[in-house]
Order: C-alpha cells, then sequence, then structure tokens
C-alpha cells in the first residue's frame, strides 16, 4: 500500500510538471544570434553587414516572432551605418522589422539535445511598410535548455519588394558609385533559450 501510495504521488508529480514544460518561456538570445545581408556594389565588391539588435519570441503555439532594430545596423563604418538608417531603412519611420513564422513546437521539444533535423520553414518578413513570404531551408539544432536555427541557404531579398529602390539609389548616389545591387543574399543564426 505504501509503495503504491509512492507510486501515485510520482506520477501525480510528473503530471503536474507537464505543464510547466509546455508552457516554457522561449527567449532569442540577442548575443548568441546573428542577422547578416551582402551588399554588391560597382559590380564586383561584396561586403558583409549585421543587425546587432534582435530579439523575439516562440509562444505556447508555436508562433515565432522575431524584431530587427533596424537602427542597429553594422557595416563597420558608422557614416554608412547612418546613411542606411536614414536614406534606405528609414529607421525615423520604420525602426524595426519583423520576422513571422509558426513551429511544430511539440516535435522541436521532442527532440534529443544535440539532435539537429533539417526542415523547410515558411515565413513573412514585414519591412518598410511592406510585407513578403519567404521559405528557408534550416538546420535546427535543440540544446540543452533550447534550440538554434540556422539557414543552410542564403535567403534573397530585393529592394522592389519593401519599395527599397529610392533608398538604394539614394546611397549609390551619395557614395559616388556606379552600382549597388538592388537584391542581397540574406543568412541567419538564432538561438531561442527555454525558460520558465
Amino acid at each position: 500500500m505504501i509503495r503504491t501510495s509512492k507510486v501515485f504521488l510520482l506520477v501525480a508529480s510528473c503530471l503536474l510538471l507537464l505543464p510547466g514544460l509546455a508552457s516554457a518561456h522561449w527567449s532569442l538570445n540577442n548575443d548568441e544570434s546573428t542577422l547578416s545581408f551582402v551588399s554588391i556594389k560597382a559590380d564586383h565588391v561584396a561586403e558583409v553587414h549585421t543587425f546587432d539588435v534582435l530579439s523575439g519570441e516562440i509562444e505556447d503555439n508555436g508562433g515565432v516572432e522575431i524584431s530587427i532594430e533596424l537602427a542597429s545596423v553594422n557595416t563597420l563604418i558608422p557614416i554608412r551605418n547612418e546613411r542606411m538608417q536614414a536614406m534606405l531603412f528609414e529607421t525615423n519611420m520604420f525602426p524595426k522589422a519583423t520576422i513571422e513564422a509558426d513551429l511544430d513546437l511539440d516535435s522541436l521539444t521532442a527532440m534529443s539535445p544535440g539532435f539537429s533535423e533539417t526542415m523547410q520553414l515558411n515565413f513573412t518578413l514585414n519591412l518598410h511598410g511592406g510585407s513578403r513570404s519567404y521559405s528557408a531551408e534550416v538546420k535546427v539544432t535543440r540544446l540543452e535548455d533550447g534550440l538554434v536555427a540556422s539557414t543552410l541557404k542564403p535567403i534573397v531579398v530585393t529592394a522592389e519588394d519593401f519599395s527599397l529602390q529610392s533608398g538604394v539609389e539614394a546611397l549609390r548616389e551619395i557614395a559616388g558609385l556606379p552600382s549597388i545591387s538592388r537584391a542581397v543574399p540574406v543568412s541567419f543564426t538564432v538561438q531561442f533559450d527555454q525558460g520558465h
């Protein structure tokens, strides 16, 4: 009888813990995440730029939202950062871009730590007052208390999709360049930490 009571208490305790695991809070770890894009100027000069401030969450239903602080664009040249903020992204009117997606959170949380899976991720990018859907091939790796998702192939984003072509042209003119590509490859690695 005592053994049965102990087993019952153990099972009951495990059941009580399950809702807590399911509703664990997932938040983006900015220090471990990277969002980069490549610009090409003068036909063949390629440079890699990043956004240094990202935030985001995964909701209990698997909904994902990542926020990109456009003023955190980092080209390693301060004046160019300022020009991109003011002339391209117009951060005074559009301070953020967002990425929205849906994940099968149950299957991801069921993965063993260290295990990776390749999947197709459909997401929406909201930028500069516009919205566009994309599909990316990503590798998702389960961590002890979180997960990491990385693009396996760059995603090509074009200026025309978000009414940014006049901003690109303004940057070209002020820099005295013969050309700046209006299509840029974008890559990301994002880490979400799981907490309660």
